[in-house]
Order: structure tokens, then sequence, then C-alpha cells
């Protein structure tokens, strides 16, 4: 197996670009409206896919992806556009080192949703670390 291939790799490489995210995006929104910033960052966001996409030739046909992977991912992306939205706000008015944290509740709140709409199974030592980064983000950010 590649290193490549190593989802492990994949996640810490997210951590590292979303951490490198809030930083920017902190100073971006500092002069413009938090909703208008995040229009800039999806065009981004779009073109950039739309290159890697091309480079690569991943495209795939529309008419052969199933209705339910459409629908699946349509609420990923309202998802995504109102985390987005929300995100941009509390950067533009609290310090990006409390709102990140916060943010990254998220986390927690996967594993919850994880276990009650897709059936994943986690251990206690797995419940103990859902609860110290619920833990941590709340420390983090407090005044």
């Amino acid at each position: 197996m590649s290193l490549w291939s190593s989802w492990q790799i994949w996640a810490l490489l997210s951590a590292v670009f979303a951490a490198l995210t809030a930083i920017f995006a902190k100073v971006g929104v500092e002069n413009i409206n938090s909703d208008l910033a995040t229009f800039v960052r999806t065009i981004v966001v779009i073109v950039t896919l739309g290159f890697l996409l091309a480079v690569t030739g991943q495209f795939q046909a529309p008419n052969t992806i199933s209705g339910r992977t459409y629908l699946f991912l349509l609420l990923s992306g309202l998802g995504t556009g109102a985390s987005w939205l929300c995100y941009f706000r509390a950067l533009k008015i609290g310090e990006a080192a409390k709102v990140a944290p916060i943010d990254k509740l998220s986390v927690v709140m996967v594993a919850i949703f994880g276990v009650i709409f897709l059936g994943e199974k986690l251990t206690a030592p797995n419940w103990l670390g859902i609860a110290l980064i619920a833990v941590g983000a709340v420390l983090v950010a407090y005044r």
C-alpha cells in the first residue's frame, strides 16, 4: 500500500488545510461581508476542482450517477454551504483560535450521527476520545 492510498494521510492533510483555511479566512474576511467571502471561496473551490477533474480525466457522465447519489450530494452541498456561511460569520466576529475548535465539534457530531444513522460501532476508547474532543473544544473556546 502506498503512502497516498492511506486514509490517515489524507485525513491529516485535511486537518492541515482546514487549519490554514481558518487562518487565511480570518484575514480574508476582515474587510468584506462574510457571505460575499464565502461566495468567493466557493468560486475558488469550484474552479480548482474543475481543473483537477479535467487534468486527471475523472469527469463522469451525469447519466451514470444514480438519483440517490445526486440527492445525498445535494444535501451534502447544502450542508457544506450552510456550514461555510456560519463559519465565515463566526470568523468575522470571533477569534479564529476560538471559532475553529467549536467548529470541530462536528467531529463529535459525526461520531454520534454515524452511530445513529449509519449503524457504525464505536468502542469505549472511541467514546472517550469523542468526549475528550468535546471537552477540549469547549476549553479552548472558553474565556
